[in-house]
């Protein structure tokens, strides 16, 4: 059973998309900002991230930079899920190493089917 690590400060973003992915048969843990995600992942090696971009402290872009640089986490797919809907954004959040990108509100069947399509890789 895969587990998917989800980075992001909402509570309510959090509990939806566990409540998602849980149904599909998958494990899920939380981080409320990157920091705690980056420690997260490098505790628990999740098999996919979910990760969030604006959040306090350490937003999803220095988090995502950090744990594809990382040899010890650089082989987790990570995700970005996010209300920044840019092309210029999006583009940016592929370049720091991610390698999807779903802009928010994203529907529990378009976060299973990533979430399926990443851990195909």
């Amino acid at each position: 059973m895969a587990l998917i690590l989800i980075v992001d400060d909402s509570p309510t973003e959090v509990h939806v998309m566990q409540k998602a992915l849980e149904k599909h048969g998958f494990q899920t843990a939380a981080a409320q900002n990157g920091a705690e995600g980056i420690r997260k992942a490098k505790e628990m090696k999740p098999d996919l991230i979910f990760m969030d971009i604006v959040m306090p402290g350490v937003n999803g872009y220095q988090a995502t930079r950090a744990l594809v640089n990382d040899p010890e986490t650089r082989a987790i797919p990570i995700i970005m899920v996010t209300t920044k809907g840019q092309e210029t954004d999006r583009v940016w959040g592929l370049r720091q190493g991610a390698v999807d990108y779903l802009v928010k509100p994203v529907t529990a069947q378009a976060l299973v089917e990533k979430a399926q399509a990443a851990l195909a890789l």
